[in-house]
């Protein structure tokens, strides 16, 4: 506990150097923090971004406060406060050639908004400079006498010729709820010798609420008892604004993290219920002279938060054909993967019920106008008869199947068909392609070789330069692994998924 101020014991101010040099530092941090802060970047929408926002203008207030303290410091502690000359008064300040209401002029400019902007709401208004913001007064108990610096009537929204208010007066200023803790303050100062140092609230004049915090000390005469008392009052009401915006666009940002964690984890659980099964590799139409070995895989987005509508499947249908099919609909979170959920349910009780490719694409296109969730998708379908080895297929703006045959790959012709949801009663083309034993296809959604514009097809090029390698693969399993290992490890912008089928014979 710091020491009672004796009456004849003039305080003694510190070394100008040091509190120079203490200056000095603080406007060039300052001048720093407030650069980061105008080159951020600010979306009202972002809880991150209004975050940040918020904690950097809480440290400019944090630092513009420093900055007037050490003014004051420099200046000195007067002998009694409220006299023209008294603690903060505009004429030390200048007597020492730098007054710390300029401090704001460390930066290029004043805050863009009100403090705590971030944190989305008006801002009460300003109470002046720096300077006006921290006064300082004395209350003589043996005259009676009350000093209060010009800024303490500023900050009390008081005039000057209502005059300065004595300790019994004070509360009625106060917040009926702060006044226990203001007189308690006063009593154990005036009574024990303890120092203050405690924020309350109080309404102004012009009825304005104001936060301030007082710090101040007893003054004991020679014997020892307690002639006046001194306080420091300052206006903290814009820096405690500053910090809620800081802890309430924290917390913000917090329930939008979870939000997001809860809505991933439902995405992901709902993807993994609606797509394949099987992981690795798959062998069925295992009775016909040309059965199928498949293997798929789903690739995620950079961002972990970005699930999307990709799928793939593969399932022997009820006549002893097979199904294979990839697709891929607009968006990222639950509303994807749920409509990918109900597309690719109807798509599987189609197949079964033997619907064929280009008739199922222009019912799921009827499908797709109609959902309470309006989405653009792109799918193909392919149905494979093992027995003749052909394969039959359509598809609805999606990329086409690779045929790769003697270690040579190419696109297949694309039948025409639109996108899924973006015309109404929009009528798809079939197309027919016959195989043979050791063809291998590559299925897959446009996440996997997108380039830069719509013209770019490095990433097919890319794909088809595989050809030699997949010739030499054992199985479809290592066909995968191989391109895998070529896109698997991209930072890609939107997921992907990718099918590989092999025919025996």
């Amino acid at each position: 506990m710091p020491s009672p101020l004796f009456a004849d014991r003039p305080a003694q101010p510190p070394e100008p150097g040091t509190v120079d040099a203490l200056i000095s530092q603080t406007r060039r941090l300052r001048g720093e923090v407030d650069a980061v802060r105008r080159d951020a970047v600010t979306n009202d929408d972002d809880p991150r971004q209004r975050w940040q926002r918020a904690l950097c203008d809480l440290a400019v207030h944090q630092l513009d406060d420093l900055g007037a303290h050490l003014g004051q410091l420099r200046a000195g502690v007067p002998v009694q406060p409220g006299r023209d000359t008294g603690a903060g008064s505009p004429e030390e300040y200048e007597a020492y050639g730098d007054a710390p209401e300029d401090f704001a002029a460390f930066s290029d400019g004043p805050l863009d908004g009100p403090p705590g902007a971030a944190y989305g709401a008006p801002a009460p208004p300003r109470t002046g400079s720096l300077l006006s913001r921290v006064g300082s007064a004395e209350w003589n108990l043996l005259t009676d006498e009350v000093s209060w610096s010009e800024e303490l009537f500023q900050i009390f929204g008081r005039s000057r010729e209502s005059g300065p208010m004595s300790l019994d007066e004070m509360p009625t200023m106060v917040f009926s709820e702060d006044q226990p803790l203001l007189q308690a303050m006063v009593t154990d100062c005036l009574i024990d010798g303890k120092p203050i140092d405690g924020e309350f609230r109080i309404v102004r004049s012009d009825a304005a609420v104001r936060t301030v915090h007082m710090t101040g000390e007893p003054v004991l005469d020679a014997d020892g008892c307690t002639a006046s008392m001194w306080a420091v009052i300052r206006d903290v009401s814009e820096l405690r604004r500053s910090e809620r915006a800081v802890r309430e666009s924290r917390d913000s940002l917090e329930r939008s993290r979870q939000r997001e964690r809860t809505e991933r984890q439902v995405a992901v659980e709902l993807q993994e219920a609606v797509l394949p099964p099987w992981r690795g590799s798959l062998s069925f139409a295992h009775d016909g002279p040309a059965p199928l070995d498949v293997a798929g895989h789903y690739l995620p987005a950079a961002s972990a938060g970005l699930i999307g509508g990709d799928w793939y499947d593969a399932l022997t249908l009820p006549d002893g054909d097979a199904l294979l099919t990839v697709g891929d609909l607009t968006g990222h979170g639950v509303a994807a993967t749920s409509s990918m959920a109900m597309l690719l349910g109807a798509l599987r009780g189609m197949a079964v019920a033997g619907i064929r490719p280009a008739d199922l694409m222009g019912h799921l296109n009827q499908l797709l106008e109609t959902s309470g969730q309006p989405a653009l998708g792109s799918a193909m379908c392919c149905r494979y008869d093992p027995v003749a080895r052909t394969l039959t297929w359509a598809q609805a703006g999606h990329p086409a199947p690779l045929l790769f045959r003697g270690g040579t790959g190419r696109a297949l012709r694309r039948p025409e068909g639109v996108l899924l949801g973006a015309t109404t009663g929009a009528a798809y083309e079939e197309a027919e392609t016959g195989l043979l034993p050791g063809d291998l296809l590559v299925l897959h959604t446009d996440g996997l070789t997108r380039g830069d514009h719509a013209e770019d097809d490095t990433g097919t090029q890319r794909l088809l330069a595989l050809g030699s390698r997949l010739a030499g693969a054992r199985d479809a399993r290592d066909c995968l692994r191989l391109v895998l290992e070529e896109f698997g490890e991209e930072t890609r912008e939107d997921d992907a998924c990718v099918m590989v089928v092999r025919v025996g014979g």
